[in-house]
């Protein structure tokens, strides 16, 4: 007995193709709808490829608009995202192991109404209406993408593809205007133009007209887009253990390098994340021991604790800044938490991940207000320094915070140790390039085990960085600025107008406007017979 078959009308005959033949091709597309959406990875550090990312997508979104339907645009939009999202954090495997996969089907979810939108705008032979609208409205889309999974709950904003141009100065300054939001719509819509010019004949002045658009906003950026001023300098040393056996060791090399610093006229000496094990506030020894430093070498500390606290409840990541005098009693706790690294969602729930993997045993406690720490005053001039706590550089809201609060610079404390041979250090510390770029201030982002890296208020690197195979001490002279960005100052208003852009799609959408394309509907509907 034959198995199943779909009868379908194709100019009058009778198409009788079998159901598991079709079913292998569907899987098929969707493996490489998968493999397109993880094409964007390579602009992002290691590979740091940073120009592919303007034709990264351009496989995805040929696929989807080949899609003959919008069921099959959504699947499309869903496997690609599944594939970005795993090549994206393909670092976390040796920690979540099979999890990982799941999670990646999840977060895909937020690309199905993406490969709709992409197969309404693109698909077949697109009109000058659709062609013009795609330009705007498929990166809108992308942003608020990347606006939903930028929740914390949902893993937070990492591999923004608009991060993936965080050494490129074009860019940078794009990002003073409109945060790295701006630079990832830029960074879409040239991909959408270049879709145009191969896919649809009839529209390539459309995608021309995009590509030199999109060439003008860059050039404007590059050129118009006034560099922040420099209001003196500061300078700051980094202390990067690296790999050691135990907390104890780990800060008695911290301290040995900090030691090496004396004489060198430094404004603040920065440790990597989790460097102290104690609470220095709830343990009068570690305190005097911490103020000796401090006084030997003539520099304020900013150490980073991960430890239960004497006076409260629960285990904080708390950045602590101790000088020559003692514990100044500025402190600043962690306020976003790594979903499963630093806490469980759900623990009564989803406890049980922490036998298969390196979740958190115990959720760590969360801060409840960003802090401006001032450095003691140095030939009558007072730093104001705004700490960030690892993960929360990935956050553009948080820097622009600090920066409306006052801080004339940036720090940064991570540890990346337990992915210490993958690529999440390097694309780490390229955030930072971002956040000094965004706010017009300087950043500097300190490790444990690597990469540890300064940049200037341009976002521009500052010196080299210390790799994963360092275990240094070494001092940065930044430039310090004054300059209020557009982005401090407006915020995230690309946001805003991709909201706007999406909305009025699916308003002329709903009226008809765009037709979408397809497959002739004609003749009977395809239905199923057995032989």
């Amino acid at each position: 007995m034959r198995g199943p078959f779909v009868i379908r009308r194709r100019g009058g005959r009778a198409d009788r193709s079998p159901a598991p033949r079709r079913a292998g091709r569907g899987a098929a597309r969707s493996l490489l709808a998968a493999c397109c959406g993880a094409l964007p990875v390579l602009a992002f550090p290691a590979p740091g490829l940073w120009w592919w990312a303007y034709l990264a997508l351009v496989p995805w979104l040929l696929l989807i608009r080949t899609a003959p339907g919008a069921r099959r645009a959504g699947l499309d939009g869903w496997f690609g995202g599944i594939g970005f999202m795993l090549a994206m954090h393909h670092w976390l495997l040796p920690s979540l192991h099979v999890f990982l996969l799941p999670l990646a089907a999840l977060l895909g979810l937020l690309w199905l109404p993406w490969g709709w939108l992409v197969r309404a705008l693109l698909g077949g032979t697109p009109s000058p209406g659709r062609a013009a609208m795609a330009l705007p409205a498929v990166p809108s889309g992308w942003l608020l993408i990347e606006l939903a999974r930028s929740w914390e709950g949902l893993g937070g904003p990492w591999g923004l593809l608009g991060a993936s141009q965080w050494q490129v100065p074009a860019a940078l300054r794009l990002a003073s205007v409109g945060g790295v939001w701006l630079v990832g719509l830029l960074v879409v819509a040239v991909n959408t133009a270049v879709v145009l010019l191969v896919a649809a004949p009839g529209r390539r002045a459309v995608g021309a007209a995009g590509l030199v658009a999109c060439a003008l906003v860059a050039g404007t950026a590059a050129w118009g887009v006034p560099a922040p001023a420099r209001n003196g300098t500061v300078r700051v040393a980094l202390v990067q253990p690296g790999v050691t056996d135990g907390p104890e060791r780990r800060l008695a090399r911290a301290e040995e390098l900090t030691r090496s610093l004396a004489g060198q006229r430094l404004d603040l000496i920065v440790w990597g994340e989790s460097g102290v094990g104690a609470d220095p506030t709830g343990d009068p020894a570690l305190a005097a021991r911490l103020t000796a430093l401090s006084r030997a070498v003539d520099a304020p500390l900013l150490v980073n604790v991960d430890a239960r606290g004497a006076d409260r409840p629960g285990i904080y990541k708390s950045a602590v800044l101790v000088g020559p005098a003692g514990l100044t009693g500025d402190r600043y706790d962690k306020m976003r938490l790594v979903p499963f690294g630093e806490y469980i969602p759900a623990r009564p729930l989803l406890g049980w991940v922490t036998s298969a993997g390196r979740a958190a045993d115990e959720d760590r406690r969360r801060g409840t207000e960003p802090v401006v720490m001032t450095l003691p005053a140095r030939e009558g001039r007072a730093l104001r320094v705004g700490p960030l706590v690892c993960f929360e550089s990935a956050f553009p809201d948080m820097s622009r915070r600090l920066a409306r609060d006052g801080a004339g610079l940036l720090v940064v404390q991570s540890s990346t140790s337990t992915f210490q041979d993958s690529w999440a250090p390097a694309q780490h510390a390229s955030l930072a390039a971002l956040r000094a770029a965004e706010t017009g201030r300087p950043v500097v982002h300190a490790t444990l085990t690597g990469v540890s890296a300064a940049y200037g208020p341009d976002g521009r690197r500052i010196g080299t960085v210390l790799g994963t195979d360092a275990s240094a001490a070494v001092v940065r002279e930044l430039p310090l600025s004054g300059t209020t960005t557009a982005y401090v100052r407006w915020g995230d208003w690309p946001v805003y107008g991709a909201l706007v852009v999406v909305g009025a799609v699916c308003a002329a959408e709903g009226a008809g406007a765009f037709r979408t394309p397809g497959p002739a509907r004609r003749g009977r509907r395809a239905r199923t017979v057995r032989g």
